[in-house]
């Protein structure tokens, strides 16, 4: 699947959107993109999730056992790069502020993860769930994202980043966003905060 291919996918599906949004790491933008629209469909999960480990050098593929992502965004991401590699999928969430392995799930002392993510922007989530596998003993040999919209934050260490698609996106702190002044409150489309 081609960058470009990725793009159009999102476009006909309606999940990169324009305007003014809060993203999840606080910042703002004049794009957002709305992963789940594009999920809710199980043979293009299957097709992006396919073409993101495919992009992972087959040395690091074969040393994989278990794939991990932070819920929400990225459990189907997690699930279906697993079908892919053939191997365990699990997830992170959020316990008392922090990323945690709950549910019973358990890696072995040094199993080898690659944790995935819908969409990066800061990277903070796939840090918070690096953190996590790490204490709960397990080696992270990689990252993944279907989109990195970082241009150049998402940065973890010594884990090498494969992203599908790396789309340059403007984004901005509260106090200096354009966009606040001309149109006000920008909108949050995304699931953290939510009740």
């Amino acid at each position: 699947m081609t960058a470009d291919e990725v793009v159009v996918l999102y476009k006909e599906n309606g999940a990169l959107l324009q305007g003014h949004f809060l993203l999840s790491s606080g910042l703002h933008s004049d794009t957002y993109l709305q992963s789940a629209k594009i999920l809710q469909h199980p043979g293009h999960a299957a097709r992006l999730c396919a073409a993101m480990v495919a992009g992972i050098p087959a040395d690091l593929q074969q040393r994989i056992s278990c794939v991990v992502g932070p819920a929400m965004g990225a459990v189907l991401v997690s699930y279906e790069c697993g079908r892919a590699l053939g191997v365990r999928s699990l997830f992170a969430e959020r316990e008392a502020g922090q990323m945690v392995l709950r549910r019973g799930f358990a890696l072995a002392p040094g199993e080898g993860v690659l944790v995935v993510e819908d969409i990066t922007t800061t990277g903070g989530s796939m840090r918070e769930c690096i953190a996590a596998i790490t204490a709960a003993g397990g080696q992270v040999l990689a990252a993944s994202a279907i989109i990195d919209r970082s241009s150049g934050f998402s940065d973890f260490d010594d884990i090498p980043f494969f992203p599908l698609l790396t789309l340059p996106v403007r984004t901005w702190e509260a106090v200096d966003c354009p966009l606040c002044a001309v149109d006000g409150t920008p909108v949050k489309p995304g699931s953290r905060g939510l009740h």
